[in-house]
Order: C-alpha cells, then sequence, then structure tokens
C-alpha cells in the first residue's frame, strides 16, 4: 500500500469521481475531496461509476481549501498540482511515494492562491489545439506514473530479488 494520495478540488462531476473513486480503490491510494463539490457526495452517478469499489476507497472530505491545506502542512506532504497552465511534463517529474497529486475542477480548474500553493506543477502533454483531457483520464496516466516511480519496477512485480549494478 502506498501513501500516494488523490485531491480533487471542488469536484463537478459525479460520475469523474466515481471513475477516480475506483481507480484509487484498485490502485491502493487514498483520496481527498476538497469541498465543496458541485454535486451530493451521496449522489448516485458518483455511486454508479464508482460501482462496489467505493467502500475499499480510504476517502477524506476536507470542508474547504483552508482546512485541506492546513491538513497538508501538518503532514508534511508536498503538493503536486496537474496543471494545462504548467510547463514541466508529468513524465519528467520526480515523484514521491507521500506525494498528493491535485486536479482542479472540471469547468475552472484551480483558482491562482492554490496554484501558487503547489509545491509542484505538472502537465500532460497534448495535440495542439486540444483543451484538456478528462480528469479521470489524467488522473490515471498521473497516478500511474508516480507509481511506478516510487512503488513499481518489474523486479518488484515479478516477486523477483535483483542486485544494484
Amino acid at each position: 500500500m502506498t501513501t500516494l494520495r488523490i485531491a480533487l478540488y471542488q469536484p463537478d462531476i459525479p460520475g469523474n469521481t466515481g471513475t477516480i473513486l475506483r481507480l484509487a480503490a484498485c490502485l491502493g491510494l487514498g483520496v481527498d475531496i476538497i469541498e465543496p463539490a458541485g454535486f451530493d457526495i451521496s449522489d448516485r452517478n458518483l455511486k454508479r461509476a464508482g460501482m462496489d469499489y467505493l467502500s475499499a476507497v480510504t476517502l477524506t472530505r476536507h470542508v474547504n481549501w483552508d482546512r485541506f491545506e492546513t491538513w497538508r502542512q501538518e503532514s508534511g506532504r508536498r503538493l503536486v498540482l496537474a496543471s494545462t497552465k504548467a510547463a514541466q511534463p508529468y513524465t519528467d517529474f520526480a515523484f514521491r511515494s507521500d506525494d498528493i497529486l491535485l486536479f482542479g475542477r472540471e469547468s475552472a480548474g484551480v483558482p491562482e492562491q492554490v496554484h501558487d500553493r503547489a509545491d509542484g506543477r505538472i502537465l500532460i502533454p497534448m495535440v495542439e489545439g486540444q483543451r484538456s483531457i478528462n480528469v479521470a483520464m489524467s488522473a490515471a496516466m498521473i497516478s500511474g506514473e508516480a507509481l511506478r516511480q516510487t512503488q513499481w519496477s518489474p523486479a518488484s512485480t515479478l516477486g523477483l530479488n535483483v542486485a544494484p549494478e
């Protein structure tokens, strides 16, 4: 189990949030929802997208950004923001196993004050002229890379011990 977490800043779409919760359950990631959300957290679309995986997720709800930020600073974790305004590709970023991967609202991203608090800002390179990738897809791509760097390796996946060179 990793200590890597996904944080959703005021999510708008229950289906995307449910999909991210299912992803987190399957990968052993914790999830933080920074409220207010644009929907009732008990929404049936969230439950449908998350299916029966929701009970397997370690989910923490934060009443607002300030409460989340206080918790994050007290825990000593780094905040890594996925943003179309960033310059560094996510594949070039050196993730740590206790990072919090922050994803903004589907409709508006995150405000500048949140951008300013991020310890790292990363983007998914896209074909010119395209606006953005679905937030659940972005969370899957970036979480996969973070886990690849911090948790997964061919040797550990196969249960092999490999001597360092």
